[in-house]
């Protein structure tokens, strides 16, 4: 359903109260505890005053942040998803932290909160029947893409994965021309008979998508208010709002997505609300976007597929802080949960946006940060095909039943399987002794599906599982850095997420880096990264222009335009004036070239520097410029910021001396060996720690390999090196 908004580029809906909870109060410093007790920490008395709560809700797990805004503590909790429900997850997850704070739900200020709502729906096809209303003639531009063939030379394409069958797409008469100019008026008849269509067919969203209406929206506002008359409870999307830019293919594509997630997201909303009331709590949420900012219930509802990257965004944004406090301007970030792995690359100390991306080969052409996720976590499942092969992903077990360890009625062996097996987890300290693992079962698992098929004993058959996975670990890492001309050796590994621990160095390996970052609280990084978001609007308007003197004048037009659309969303959402920001890219690209460079303008009259920095950037990704050419204006886009208070630096109260709290038997590098197990917590500074070892904390282990060597950074994180690099 079309609920309120203006304009043609920027999102709808607003704020429900004025002034912004995220603005105020801003904390005087931060540092993470995990909660243990229900006993506030020993140095600080203070009450709690307010607390804002950051969750990311996993495949496998429900992770939280809980920040005391008085004190700065930054305490980290973990529970298990409810994949049927993921808001009564996150119910008991604040509920639990809030009981061992001591303080009542009435303290909770405000919920930042990722989901993955919106992307298990797409992978898993759970998506309500949807229609496509579009100009006549143009109804096969699902079908027919771009051409790109995976398989060059076959003699058949490959399917295309369709949300929308061609009964359910409708074409109705009307023209617009690139310029915005109407070339055949639109026919309202046409489009009250594509409505009954509609209804006829049983779908429940529909996506509007006509022919240059980034251009000029004012057919699609008309079809939208017809349709929304006709049909009032189907849900109706309309392109000019979801994606205003040229690319007809990539713009349908991504406002399918949207109208058949909007039932989904509503729905998961309503939910989310009545438990949050049935629980007294009043604080607002925020919706983490794939752009890494925030955005309210409102405006989620609306336009859903802004957050189809909503819960590994906060790892990357996590990322980037960590990369301005370890003096690492170069890292790629790893979240291994119990379901994904997500690589996003920190290049010179800033993450990288990109204007499209891809969720199981559809296109999304929307402002997303760059992560490449694939199905390899501590959950992922083990199997053995008919030719003898092993396959570890990308299938996952999940939360129910989850792995055949935690005693829920799991079948198949996980990674989190094989690494019990080999001893690498304590079965009595899994989330800090929360759960209890059944290491018989691991073992009877990896014996029977996949030692005895492949004919090995069980510890080498557990060595295979953990060394897939690995390797299907380093090949995305690969993939994500040679794309963009960059070389390993320069970069570090900052590895977080529950199981990511227990893999980092032997992926380091791999890809030939020598450094290896284990930040504080690598369990619950990705909610961290959340407390760090801003609430963003990303505008965009699409004019194909020469990135010449000439054009400065339209350039400015346009973006003093977009700079006024943006004021009012961010006065909307109670952003005072001076936390706004307007940062300005553009999309430039050289005269025939299908693909466009995005780089930032710092004002119209700066366009020539905008065009050198464009030639730049193209040399730096394909090895060439052609400096001789004038390259031409595509988009320009304005991301409207609303800069909210952050955690302060986290102080680290590093603890003197430090020994291993015990040892035991496991399974490294291919042999028994006798382990040391350390205690994060208890490590000091002055404390250098050669491989083999197991680090544990409560929401995660690390392994220290032979040849590697770990050290105390001063801000808390652990450095691992590899002896000799």
């Amino acid at each position: 359903m079309i609920r309120g908004g203006s304009g043609t580029h920027g999102a709808t809906g607003g704020c429900r109260y004025s002034g912004h909870p995220l603005t105020r109060d801003r904390p005087p410093r931060s540092h993470s505890r995990v909660l243990k007790t229900s006993r506030r920490p020993a140095e600080d008395t203070r009450p709690v005053t307010s607390l804002r709560v950051a969750v990311d809700i996993g495949g496998t797990f429900t992770d939280l942040q809980i920040l005391d805004e008085a004190t700065g503590i930054a305490h980290a909790h973990k529970v298990p998803t409810t994949p049927d429900d993921p808001s009564e997850g996150l119910i008991a997850g604040i509920r639990e932290a809030c009981g061992q704070l001591g303080v009542g739900l009435d303290r909770v200020r405000a919920i930042l909160h990722g989901t993955t709502i919106a992307t298990n729906a797409v992978l898993q096809r759970r998506l309500p029947a949807g229609a496509v209303i579009t100009t006549a003639g143009f109804t096969d531009v699902l079908e027919i893409g771009r051409h790109v063939r995976k398989r060059v030379y076959a003699n058949r394409a490959e399917p295309r994965a369709l949300l929308v069958p061609r009964s359910r797409r409708f074409g109705v008469v009307e023209r617009v021309r690139a310029d915005g100019s109407v070339e055949t008026p639109l026919d309202e008849a046409s489009v009250r008979e594509a409505a009954e269509r509609v209804k006829a067919s049983g779908a429940k969203a529909v996506a509007v998508a006509f022919l240059h209406a980034y251009a000029n929206p004012a057919h699609e506002l008309r079809a939208a208010a017809i349709l929304q008359e006709l049909l009032p409870d189907v849900f109706v999307s309309c392109s000019h709002q979801v994606s205003p830019e040229i690319r007809e293919f990539e713009r349908t594509s991504t406002t399918v997505l949207n109208a058949l997630l909007m039932p989904v997201v509503k729905t998961y909303l309503s939910k989310l609300e009545a438990r949050l009331a049935a629980a007294g709590i009043t604080a607002p949420v925020y919706l983490v976007q794939s752009n890494g900012g925030v955005t309210t219930p409102a405006i989620a509802a609306e336009q859903p597929a802004r957050l189809l990257l909503s819960g590994p965004s906060g790892g990357a944004r996590a990322a980037e802080v960590l990369a301005a406090g370890l003096g690492e301007p170069n890292l790629i970030a790893v979240d291994m949960g119990g379901t994904s792995y997500d690589v996003s690359i920190v290049h010179e100390g800033a993450i990288r946006l990109v204007t499209q991306g891809d969720v199981d080969g559809l296109p999304v052409r929307l402002p997303m940060i760059e992560i490449r996720t694939i199905g390899a976590g501590g959950g992922s499942i083990a199997k053995v095909d008919d030719t003898g092969r092993l396959h570890v992903g990308p299938d996952s077990a999940g939360a129910t039943p989850g792995p055949v360890c935690y005693r829920r009625g799991g079948e198949e062996p996980t990674v989190t399987d094989a690494n019990l097996a080999l001893g690498r987890i304590d079965p009595g300290y899994f989330l800090g002794g929360a759960m209890d693992l059944d290491v018989t079962g691991a073992r009877r698992a990896l014996v029977e599906r996949i030692a005895t098929p492949l004919g090995l004993e069980p510890g080498p058959a557990a060595d295979g599982v953990v060394a897939v996975a690995t390797a299907r670990m380093a090949a995305a890492i690969r993939l994500s850095l040679f794309e963009k001309g960059l070389d390993p050796k320069d970069f570090a590994l900052v590895s977080f997420g529950g199981a990511g621990g227990l893999h980092a160095c032997d992926t380091a390996d791999e890809i030939g880096t020598a450094r290896v970052v284990f930040p504080r609280d690598p369990g619950t990084l990705s909610a961290w990264g959340m407390l760090f978001g801003d609430v963003v609007h990303d505008l965009a308007r699409s004019r194909l222009v020469v990135a010449d003197a000439a054009a400065v004048p339209a350039l400015r037009a346009v973006v003093d335009d977009l700079r006024a659309e943006a004021d009012a969303l961010l006065a909307r959402d109670g952003i005072a004036a001076a936390d706004r920001a307007f940062p300005v890219t553009l999309d430039l690209r050289y005269p025939g070239q299908a693909y466009e460079i995005g780089v930032p303008l710092e004002s119209p009259s700066a366009l020539a520097e905008a065009v050198a920095a464009f030639h730049d950037s193209h040399e730096r990704q394909y090895a060439h410029a052609e400096r001789h050419l004038v390259p031409e204006i595509v988009t320009v886009r304005l991301a409207a910021t609303g800069r909210l208070a952050r955690p302060a630096p986290r102080p680290f109260d590093a603890p003197s001396g430090g020994r291993p709290k015990s040892s035991r038997n496991a399974r490294v590098g291919g042999a028994e060996c006798e382990v040391d197990v350390w205690e994060r917590a208890a490590i000091g500074t002055e404390v250098v720690i050669d491989g083999p070892a197991i680090v544990e904390e409560p929401h995660s282990t690390l392994l220290l390999p032979p040849g590697w060597r770990l050290a105390v950074h001063p801000t808390g994180a652990l450095i691992a090196t590899r002896r000799g690099a």
